[in-house]
Formats: C-alpha cells, structure tokens, sequence
C-alpha cells in the first residue's frame, strides 16, 4: 500500500457583493480555481495539482473554502489562488478574490485553526460594539464555538483524515 500526503488550504471567498458568497457551488468554485492554476502555471501546473484536488468543503454563508491537493503541489495551488478574480454561478459573474487563511496536513487541524480564527473575529466584533444588546449577542457566540466530535450513525462511512490508499 501506498499512503498519498495531502495539504488542506482553507480560504475565504472576499467579495464586495452578498450575492457572490450564497450562489457559489463547489463546482463552479473548483472550475475558477483550475483555470487560475492553467493561466499562471500553465499545462504543467493544471496537471501537477489536478492530480487529487477537491473541494471538500465549502460553506456559502461564511465564504469557507477548504481545499484538498497533494503534498508536492500545493504550493503551486497557493501562488494561483490570488488570481481568481471571479467566480460563475446560474450564468452570472460575481468578482471576488480567495484568501489563504491556513494550510494543514489534516482536516482537523483546519477546523481547530478554523474555530480560533472565528474567536478572534468574535472579539474584534465584541470591541466594535456600539450597544449592549450587540455585546450580548456577540459574547453569546463567542461562549458557543467549541469544537466537539459527533458519533457517526452508520460505522462504514468513510474516515477522512488527511490518508489515502491506493
């Protein structure tokens, strides 16, 4: 057997227009990435980091993007995430730009880095307050991001901590 490292990039989507972040789909996502990696680094680069990219997870509310590549190109997928200047969705053209906020060997890893990011956001938000009822809606937030596992229902559902076989 054979184990393939990957690198989990997380980024979120910035865009001026609200609009942008709720049509995005995984796939349309996926596509402007991969011609981002084709205009930068050409055939060789497509090839390189198309070999096991994914999206694994996107979260359209939260512009959350969590990518998945191999170990030895990813930072070929990094360098061209700054080039995405648009995204398509239903026919239209929203712009909006990626940004890198973190780069793990583990999904996990992601969500903790993830979860400490968003406390941090919290917090800015809690200084910014204008009144208390902001102030309490926002401490209440802040008291609920906890990271906790959930049991899985069914015990063959696919374990996926950053290993593949082959």
């Amino acid at each position: 057997m054979v184990r393939f490292k990957n690198r989990y990039v997380l980024c979120e989507v910035v865009s001026e227009d609200p609009r942008c972040r709720q049509c995005i789909e995984d796939r349309a996502l996926g596509l402007a990435v991969r011609d981002a990696i084709a205009r930068v680094h050409g055939d060789y680069g497509l090839a390189c980091c198309s070999i096991s990219f994914t999206v694994k997870y996107l979260n359209a509310y939260t512009g959350t993007v969590l990518l998945r590549c191999r170990k030895d190109s990813y930072r070929l997928l990094c360098s061209a995430l700054p080039f995405v200047r648009h995204l398509e969705s239903r026919a239209q053209r929203y712009p909006c730009s990626l940004n890198t906020l973190h780069v793990g060997g583990t999904i996990r890893t992601c969500q903790k880095f993830l979860i400490q990011y968003n406390r941090t956001q919290l917090l800015r938000l809690l200084q910014s307050c204008t009144n208390e009822e902001e102030k309490q809606c926002i401490q209440k937030s802040l008291l609920s991001c906890s990271l906790t596992e959930e049991q899985s229902q069914s015990g063959d559902e696919e374990e996926d901590d950053g290993t593949e076989t082959d």
